[in-house]
């Protein structure tokens, strides 16, 4: 592994509006300094653009606060789309970045059952934008969003990169897929550092609206009924957003090593991990913890009827019973494994939520 230090980088960040990549970019402010930190997004309407505003917003005013701004640090934010491959390239050409963090993505496994030409304009054509410009202008890594979604159907738990994710059961899913084989193959023609992140279930304050505990949230709120998959019998191993992060922050610094094989060419340096809390839980009690957190924050009244608000439903196309991380690789190379607890995670978003929106 070939050690980075991240201050005085140059750092791209894509999709920096979003959920997790505003919280990556609040991170690299807070913690180096003299970096050069660009983001890029397209501030698309899947959900409420105002909310990714918001984000922006939020690391605007940490950047030039007077915690941070000593750091000198500069935060510059490009609207912009990865799918524009004359943009990728002039900002490429621009800024030379020393390190690439590729988090612009259309999510969301039900809406590529709906809308496919979004996956495929932006997780493959946007993608392969991206390692085209990491081609001309070498970087030192490239970090890049993948899924637990790759997974599939497998029936092993807990899921490890070592086990075969051959069969995608949605185009989310097979583009994330997709997206590692790509960064195969341009790691091993053109020696370019590339490690895959396969996130699972993530949440926290300020997070996509399309993810069950908000959307459930915003209906409780409404007196509308929420929908429980699977009949409450799905397990989801939910990772809280600064865990995420964490991980993110520590495998930025730590880059598959540059090397040749017997033949004299390079081995691919390339690398794939999980990044999941290796607690899965049963959606039932997400529900009821979710329930009593919201309770807690004021978000609901006392008296809330929750049972008269519930409905258990069969499982949804292109769901799987069960995502479950087995995250050991990441404890042994960067000694780093979740931590955040369901409680912790979902109290912080009741909290968040009541500020925000009540």
């Amino acid at each position: 592994m070939e050690k980075i230090d991240l201050n005085g980088k140059t750092i791209l960040v894509t999709g920096a509006a979003g959920f997790i990549g505003s919280n990556l970019v609040k991170r690299l402010l807070k913690d180096f300094t003299g970096a050069t930190i660009v983001g890029i997004d397209n501030m698309n309407a899947y959900y409420d653009p105002s909310l990714k505003e918001y984000r922006l917003k939020v690391i605007q005013e940490l950047a030039l606060s007077p915690a941070v701004s000593p750091k000198g640090n500069t935060w510059s934010f490009i609207k912009g789309d990865i799918a524009d491959k004359s943009a990728i390239d002039a900002l490429f050409a621009q800024y030379q970045f020393d390190v690439v963090v590729n988090l612009a993505a259309q999510a969301g496994v039900r809406y590529s059952i709906e809308n496919p030409d979004a996956y495929i304009e932006s997780n493959i054509i946007g993608f392969y934008n991206i390692l085209e410009a990491c081609r001309h202008n070498p970087v030192d890594h490239l970090v890049y969003a993948s899924s637990s979604s790759v997974y599939g159907g497998n029936k092993k738990v807990p899921f490890s990169t070592d086990d075969r994710v051959d069969n995608p059961v949605s185009l989310y899913a097979a583009t994330k897929k997709s997206n590692e084989l790509m960064a195969h193959c341009y790691s091993k023609l053109y020696n370019i550092p590339s490690t895959g992140l396969r996130f699972f279930t993530v949440y926290g304050p300020a997070g996509r609206p399309d993810m069950a505990y908000f959307g459930f949230t915003n209906k409780l709120l409404k007196g509308q009924t929420i929908q429980i998959y699977n009949y409450g019998n799905c397990r989801r191993d939910f990772t809280y957003v600064d865990d995420i992060v964490e991980g993110i922050v520590r495998v930025m610094q730590g880059a598959p090593e540059r090397k040749n094989g017997e033949d004299g060419l390079p081995v691919p340096p390339y690398a794939v991990y999980n990044i999941g809390g290796g607690q899965p839980e049963n959606l039932f009690d997400f529900v009821n913890i979710l329930k009593e957190e919201l309770l807690r924050a004021g978000v609901l009244p006392e008296d809330y009827d929750f049972d008269a608000h519930k409905q258990l439903v069969p499982m949804q196309p292109g769901d799987v019973p069960t995502t479950y991380a087995d995250a050991t690789a990441l404890e042994r190379d960067f000694g780093f494994t979740p931590k955040i607890t369901l409680r912790e995670g979902l109290r912080q978003f009741a909290e968040w939520y009541k500020a925000y929106y009540c």
